[in-house]
């Protein structure tokens, strides 16, 4: 047990410092841990000897719930509103297409069945949410004509989708009739949504409205949330990474307490999460296999970037009149990665039979498609001049706090006040305000959010706008 922990600890290491030497050159995080995940495998360098697919399928599961619960978490819904039906068309339409166009494409290449080679197709057809999240966060990659928030949302949403068509087909597959079929692909689309909305909805109201003693709890009962939003959307038969996703969302554009403590903490655990998948997925990969499926895995990932992926685009951007030059760029910024992989040991781990090794030919696509495209992004955005310097791409997550807002206020608190007599964290001040000090009886007071505001008291608050402060 002792060496494990050991072990642990010095993969987590290895991990951060990669990422820090590699970080700069716009490498993706998935690419680095994946190659580590290779490196300590049974033929790699170390030798762990690893091949559990249901187990890895169990880790990856429960990795991509806190992968999908941050990407709404973090997504400020202000910012992406306005791109929100090209986003929500890219993320459900645009799967399908994807998955029709590179399955038919996949029957061809792998010589398989239609409906293994659409199995392939549904399997890759939704992009890296972590990959890109990471990309336009540590490049600081400022996008033009709101192509970051629908590059976010899109990446964030769209496995739902391809988990729903990759369960339809599996269900088809192993025998399931149609009247099963349509009952798997209604229950997974209602409850996931309701699951989703209405327990993010209770928990949003309790983090508005009930203090906890002690304020580490907040993460917990958040992490609590989240974990029941799959679980029992899960249980009921919706789509569990939809309910995910869609308390991520909901939860992290309501005004709750802790706010942006919150965003930073699942941050942390986010990135745990990505390094304990991908690394776990490289540990899983037998690179000997990569060569029998290199051949089928190129043509595959050639055509997914060249063809699978513009078409979907253009088909879905164009009625929009989206500018062609972003839509080359959002064809671009398709990179398969941790979902599709753990789509594809479902895929292994079901009782329908599979002719091909769909999970390394999916492994080779994602090293592939991170290793190309993930590298690319920023030079793509500067050759297609959609890099905007008067843009900052961090304004489209929650934890995003303007440097320039210097501007300070005082404000007055009455008897007659909605903040008297109320804890500076229970005031119900907008985020995007901050109280600088607090003014009493001639003395300067250094506020914490458990401070008391008082009748008498003279509030010193920076910020932009200060028309919404409850005073």
């Amino acid at each position: 047990m002792t060496i494990t922990m050991i072990l642990m600890s010095l993969v987590l290491l290895i991990c951060i410092f990669s990422t820090k030497a590699l970080y700069k050159f716009g490498v993706p995080s998935l690419l680095i841990f994946m190659i580590l995940g290779m490196l300590f495998g049974s033929e790699g360098i170390v030798g762990i000897q690893f091949s559990d697919y249901n187990l890895a399928g169990k880790v990856g599961s429960f990795a991509l719930l806190f992968i999908m619960f941050y990407g709404g978490f973090c997504t400020n819904w202000k910012m992406a509103k306005p791109e929100f039906p090209k986003a929500l068309l890219m993320s459900t339409v645009g799967v399908i297409i994807t998955s029709v166009v590179t399955g038919l494409f996949c029957t061809l290449v792998l010589k398989v069945t239609i409906l293994e080679g659409l199995l392939v197709g549904a399997v890759v057809a939704s992009t890296d949410a972590a990959s890109v999240f990471s990309i336009l966060r540590s490049q600081k990659l400022n996008l033009k004509g709101g192509l970051a928030s629908i590059l976010e949302v899109e990446s964030g949403s769209n496995d739902p989708c391809a988990y729903l068509i990759t369960i339809t087909l599996l269900t088809l597959m192993s025998g399931g009739n149609s009247g099963s079929l349509l009952k798997t692909v209604v229950f997974q689309i209602v409850f996931g949504v309701l699951v989703g909305f209405i327990l993010s909805k209770i928990g949003a109201y309790i983090l508005k409205n009930i203090k906890f003693e002690i304020e580490g709890l907040y993460p917990i009962f958040v992490i609590a949330i989240a974990i029941l939003s799959y679980s029992l959307s899960e249980w009921l038969g919706g789509n569990e990474y939809l309910s995910v996703y869609i308390a991520g969302i909901i939860m992290g554009n309501s005004k709750i307490h802790n706010k942006k403590s919150l965003v930073k903490f699942f941050d942390g655990i986010s990135w745990l999460m990505q390094i304990t998948l991908f690394f776990m997925l490289g540990l899983l990969s037998f690179p000997s296999q990569l060569k029998y499926v290199a051949v089928p895995g190129f043509l595959i990932s050639i055509f997914l970037i060249v063809v699978a992926r513009p078409i979907s685009t253009f088909a879905v951007l164009t009625p929009f009149k989206v500018p062609i030059k972003q839509q080359l760029f959002i064809s671009w910024v398709g990179l398969r990665g941790a979902a599709s992989i753990v789509f594809a040991i479902l895929a292994v781990t079901h009782k329908a039979f599979l002719e091909s090794d769909i999970f390394h030919i999916v492994f080779f696509i994602a090293l592939f498609s991170v290793s190309i495209q993930g590298t690319l992004i920023a030079t793509i955005a500067r050759k297609l001049d959609l890099v905007d310097d008067e843009t900052i791409v961090l304004k489209t997550f929650n934890d995003y706090q303007d440097e320039m807002s210097t501007q300070l206020f005082e404000k007055q608190v009455t008897e007659e006040s909605k903040c008297a007599n109320k804890t500076i964290m229970d005031a119900n001040i907008p985020d995007e305000v901050l109280v600088v000090m607090i003014k009493r009886d001639g003395k300067i007071l250094h506020p914490k959010g458990a401070t008391m505001i008082k009748a008498g008291d003279t509030l010193v608050l920076a910020g932009d706008s200060f028309d919404s402060v409850p005073i």
